[in-house]
């Protein structure tokens, strides 16, 4: 009887092994898929798709919103990882007329059905509208630095955000959230205007509303980043707000110092 069920375990963990190393080499399809153009794949060195989506627990039978998904740089990974036996859900401006990001990222998915398909569009519209998905719905949110554009609307307004979003996730649900990182002898504006957030304000920011902090990486830190650039985050590539004044120098820092946070709905 011992003999059967130590056979069980090793089969159940050898079974477990090969999920995960067929989930690893679908993310790495994704990831170098050719769909994927030059200039996305060359900021990879920058955003660390795969040790980023790993960090976070991504599996390609989840049930995934992208937040704010802007051009759809971390779509065009999402889609196809998690086309098959996934769900993604891109919620962001609404495909509609005069919502210039909306169909801008329509036109795209439009172009490209064998990649976009499956991807279902949501409204995600802060800090007034989130037709996100139905409550206790979904595996994981991921939002790539996208939290500061929502600072200036207020406190109670980016809790009520939070909370729309710990709404739609199953009860320890994974928040994924990546963001450009002010130093904590720095001095944080009440409306972010320099793109960056103290790791530790949003921590206890996204803890009050229901989050727990289950761990954080530094996956996509840049000790070359001081933060202190006189177009805010923006003077970085892949901007270069200062167009060829210094433009050496900031390619040289490279994009921006970002924290990688994993929190879990309590």
């Amino acid at each position: 009887m011992k003999r059967l069920i130590l056979a069980a375990m090793l089969a159940s963990g050898l079974a477990g092994a090969v999920n995960t190393a067929a989930a690893d080499d679908a993310l790495k399809a994704a990831i170098a898929g050719e769909h994927r153009s030059a200039a996305n794949k060359a900021r990879d060195t920058w955003r660390h798709p795969y040790e980023t989506l790993t960090f976070f627990g991504i599996k390609p039978n989840m049930t995934v919103v992208e937040l704010a998904p802007g051009g759809g740089w971390y779509t065009e990974i999402l889609g196809p990882y998690l086309s098959k036996n996934g769900k993604l859900i891109a919620a962001g401006q609404a495909f509609v007329e005069g919502k210039r990001g909306g169909m801008a990222l329509k036109a795209k998915f439009d172009a490209n059905p064998a990649v976009f398909g499956k991807v279902v569009p949501a409204v995600f519209e802060p800090p007034s509208t989130f037709q996100i998905a139905a409550p206790n719905s979904v595996d994981m949110v991921l939002t790539f630095r996208n939290l500061h554009n929502w600072v200036g609307h207020g406190d109670a307004a980016l809790k009520n955000t939070l909370q729309e979003i710990h709404k739609v996730l199953k009860p320890g649900g994974v928040l994924g959230v990546v963001d450009h990182r002010l130093p904590a002898s720095m001095t944080q504006d009440a409306k972010a205007s320099t793109g960056y957030v103290h790791e530790a304000w949003v921590i206890k920011t996204i803890e009050g509303a229901g989050f727990k902090l289950a761990a954080k990486s530094e996956v996509n830190a840049n000790p070359k980043d001081t933060a202190n650039h006189e177009h805010g985050v923006w003077t970085l590539p892949p901007v270069l707000a200062n167009k060829d004044k210094d433009r050496e120098k900031y390619i040289a820092i490279g994009e921006s110092d970002r924290m990688t946070l994993k929190f879990v709905k309590q």
